[in-house]
């Protein structure tokens, strides 16, 4: 098993709008709620809020990404923000773990989105930590991206499938 250090999740997609419109969709509120989670708290700068809110029924911190900041911002093209493992995972839920997004234009209408998730510990729920992220990220989070900017905002009471985002994020990634 070894160490953390060197345990990372890496993922990314290529999204059909330009730089600046991505930008926004990570870094603002109408944003995040068009692709990310159905409500959110953003303060775009160092030490603002990230706050990712999944589920609005359940009590109090275990809303979701509740709690999380901004690392640093580098407009239009690199974000981090601190993350943590979500409330069925209570060893490691206080843990907070480091999230990288790189945006690069490939043209005025394509721009690659490059993920990297690191800050695992070993062990225990950190391995089930690991595996919903490497799942969510891939399987879940950048193919919504995708959708909307290809299909359009995702509609909370009604999102689309696995089998929907698996089929979408496998066309012209590039």
């Amino acid at each position: 098993m070894g160490t953390g250090f060197d345990r990372t999740i890496t993922a990314e997609i290529v999204i059909p709008a330009q730089l600046h419109e991505v930008w926004q969709a990570w870094t603002s509120e109408a944003g995040v709620v068009s692709f990310f989670a159905p409500a959110c708290r953003i303060d775009p700068r160092p030490g603002g809020a990230y706050e990712m809110l999944f589920d609005l029924e359940a009590e109090p911190g275990k809303q979701g990404g509740e709690g999380m900041i901004f690392l640093a911002l580098q407009e239009p093209r690199m974000l981090s923000f601190t993350w943590n493992a979500p409330p069925e995972l209570p060893e490691v839920r206080d843990q907070m773990t480091h999230v990288i997004v790189w945006l690069e234009p490939l043209d005025d209408h394509r721009t690659r989105v490059s993920l990297r998730h690191d800050g695992w510990g070993v062990g225990g729920q950190w391995e089930q930590a690991v595996e919903y992220f490497q799942r969510a990220w891939q399987k879940v989070v950048l193919p919504r991206l995708k959708y909307r900017f290809t299909v359009g905002p995702v509609d909370w009471e009604d999102r689309p499938s696995l089998e929907e985002l698996e089929r979408l994020s496998g066309e012209a990634n590039d």
